[in-house]
């Protein structure tokens, strides 16, 4: 480019702005396709490790792995771009390494609950609409199963996770606050670690209002917020990630009550 003497250069043609994308994205398509086709290397290494026949879902790495790309310099690169495209890096290659199925339960607004899945998890796996909870819960138990649900006030479903043990919460829905509010869970057999900044999914069946619970959990150092209150129970989001054999949380109100997981805070915020 040429200097024009004031100090600055001047600016590139539309041709040579062009032809730099063109030149990008062939080395973008290079890379992804390396990247897809180190799927069945994976897949190969987990079996000769002795862990071929399981599901492939690591939420605390995906999360971790995120972090770690929002945290570089992106200059115009929005956190909503960077997530998107490595989510669906992430659900090609679990697809590629074994069964990987979404059963989403979307209450009300079944388009939304279809959109939150699809963000969070890409376009690779397969998707099925269910007509209630219990199938998406269901559905969950199979090897690469993942239930989505809806969080709605005329049904209790996550109640239901008490009496699942191997079932799990580990993902909020959506993973951005710049996508709209907290609106389904996901859950499915999968170990949930705590990637330093998380929240808690706890349920409870207080007689007393959610107000009360909360002043009473506030006291013993525990800050939470009321979801959703249904049918006698009541879910609260917990600031921090928390075990369910806490001592704070069996001091609390409650005589059925205990953890059904932990999700990463939105990773804009």
């Amino acid at each position: 480019m040429a200097d024009t003497g004031a100090g600055s250069q001047t600016p590139p043609t539309l041709d040579e702005v062009r032809r730099r994308i063109d030149a990008i994205d062939a080395d973008l398509l290079r890379l992804v396709v390396e990247r897809a086709s180190l799927a069945k290397t994976v897949a190969a290494a987990k079996a000769a490790a002795g862990d071929g026949g399981k599901f492939g879902l690591r939420p605390g790495r995906e999360t971790q792995l995120l972090k770690k790309l929002l945290a570089g310099p992106r200059n115009g690169a929005r956190p909503g771009l960077i997530v998107r495209i490595w989510r669906e890096l992430i659900g090609d290659s679990l697809a590629t390494q074994g069964p990987f199925a979404l059963a989403v339960w979307g209450g009300r607004d079944p388009g939304r609950a279809v959109e939150v899945a699809r963000l969070r998890f890409g376009a690779a796996p397969s998707l099925k609409q269910v007509a209630k909870p219990e199938e998406a819960i269901a559905a969950a138990k199979a090897l690469g199963g993942v239930g989505v649900c809806a969080l709605t006030a005329d049904n209790a479903w996550w109640a239901r996770l008490l009496a699942e043990p191997k079932l799990k919460v580990f993902a909020a829905l959506p993973c951005l606050a710049a996508w709209g509010p907290l609106s389904a869970l996901a859950v499915a057999e999968v170990d949930v670690e705590p990637t330093g900044s998380d929240n808690t999914f706890w349920v409870t069946d207080a007689a007393q209002p959610a107000k009360a619970v909360e002043e009473a959990l506030s006291r013993d150092g525990v800050a939470a917020t009321l979801l959703v209150e249904t049918g006698g129970v009541k879910l609260f989001l917990l600031s921090g990630y928390y075990q369910p054999d806490d001592p704070r949380l069996k001091r609390a109100p409650g005589k059925l009550s205990g953890v059904i997981g932990a999700a990463p805070q939105p990773l804009d915020v």
